[in-house]
């Protein structure tokens, strides 16, 4: 049985994703790569004791709904973006909680800088 102290972890890192967000009216014209980090608390054992992925978050399906979010609707701010993304991690019933980091490494900032991010954890109510 999942519950909010379980330890296992599924984390995808690094998915790139070209999306239009942010306040500036180029950031909504011309794009630009965004990259989100993920960290999913379950409980896998039940997956692992039947060597079945149906009982466990699919990586892959995961990656690709993450990239929609990241890839539509634009959104002003990132914190709003990974909120969107969260939701994405939480809508399976399995997930008790998840991490969300939205980087944006070429954020419109007049210095230089490796990147800037936001990360955000929300737990299942």
């Amino acid at each position: 049985m999942t519950t909010a102290t379980t330890a296992d972890r599924i984390t995808l890192t690094g998915l790139r994703v070209r999306g239009r967000h942010g306040v500036l009216p180029a950031e909504r014209e011309l794009g630009q790569e965004f990259v989100v980090d993920v960290t999913l608390w379950l409980d896998t054992a039940p997956a692992a004791a039947a060597d079945d992925v149906t009982l466990t978050v699919h990586y892959g399906e995961l990656a690709e709904a993450l990239a929609a979010v990241v890839a539509g609707e634009p959104v002003d701010l990132l914190e709003t973006l990974a909120e969107r993304l969260a939701a994405v991690c939480l809508a399976d019933k399995r997930v008790e909680r998840a991490e969300v980091t939205v980087h944006k490494p070429a954020a419109p900032i007049p210095l230089a800088f490796d990147d800037v991010a936001v990360t955000i954890v929300r737990e299942r109510r």
